[in-house]
């Protein structure tokens, strides 16, 4: 089944090209004045083409059905050569590279297929992706030269009870964007010492990253300390973190994430779990590093 639903679904365009070498320039005429016997080439194989893009998945084992948004079959004629350029656009959570040139290389087969009454010295070759943008590497922002901090809210972990997990998970997902690390703190489920904490990193890190606190329990009070120091909530920050875990767990809706600056730092608090973390951290990365693009530009 098609999850055209998925909430971090981006668009995504991925742009192939195969060759077909043919052995006259009478072929080429023949094609062009529509001569064939068979029929229609271009017309025909670019029917082909469609569906091969659509029916992917039915050939290659390890890609998955996806919707197809757009699809575009141009032909080029350079002397003996017909260059077959495919493009395909998804709005999904995957590329889509091999459908590209799945769609490719069967237009040239179906050429192939009805030229060769005609033209027995007909070659395919060359069939490779040309482009493609789109989906998270697309809008890649670096962390280089940013500092974090992250403070696990916990009661048990404080108290030794527990292994951070989480915490640990939010790190390892900042190293990997060079989002360099400032601190690294456990603290009780408190609001003074939640809100102590804050004002205590403010002001020398870019990124503060609370994990824990966030659920209802009557102990979790992470959103209450924080939400009277925010100065300007993020909310699609929040509602990405939302969505995100709700395909993954129908129990995201109860988490109370938030996101906001104070100043010019970006304060997150994030669920405690181990998985709720380290989803939350795939949902707004690397996307959440443009807000200090934005930042500077609005200093500018």
């Amino acid at each position: 089944m098609v999850d055209i639903t998925h909430k971090n679904n981006t668009l995504r365009t991925a742009i192939a090209q195969a060759t077909l070498n043919v052995g006259s320039p009478k072929t080429v005429e023949a094609i062009l004045t529509k001569q064939i016997p068979k029929g229609d080439v271009f017309e025909m194989a670019k029917t082909a083409g469609l569906f091969a893009a659509k029916r992917t998945s039915d050939m290659i084992p390890d890609c998955h059905p996806l919707p197809i948004e757009f699809t575009s079959i141009e032909y080029e004629i350079e002397n003996l050569l017909i260059h077959i350029k495919v493009t395909i656009k998804t709005l999904y959570k995957t590329g889509v590279e091999v459908e590209a040139m799945h769609a490719a290389s069967v237009v040239a087969i179906t050429m192939y297929d009805m030229l060769k009454p005609v033209d027995k010295n007909i070659e395919i070759s060359n069939i490779k992706l040309l482009e493609k943008k789109g989906g998270k590497s697309h809008y890649k922002d670096s962390g280089k030269g940013l500092k974090a901090s992250i403070i696990v809210c916990s009661d048990s972990i404080s108290a030794g009870h527990k292994e951070d997990r989480a915490g640990k998970a939010i790190i390892e997902n900042l190293k990997t964007h060079d989002v360099s690390i400032n601190e690294y703190s456990i603290i009780p489920d408190e609001i003074e010492q939640i809100q102590s904490k804050t004002k205590q990193l403010v002001d020398s890190n870019d990124l503060i990253i609370f994990t824990g606190g966030t659920g209802l329990s009557p102990r979790d009070v992470t959103p209450e300390a924080l939400a009277p120091l925010i100065e300007q909530s993020i909310p699609g920050i929040e509602e990405t973190i939302r969505n995100y875990g709700q395909n993954r767990m129908p129990y995201a809706m109860l988490s109370r994430s938030i996101a906001g600056f104070i100043g010019n730092t970006v304060v997150l608090a994030l669920p405690g779990s181990t998985n709720g973390a380290k989803e939350s951290m795939q949902a707004i990365f690397p996307a959440i590093l443009h807000v200090f693009k934005m930042r500077k530009g609005e200093q500018h």
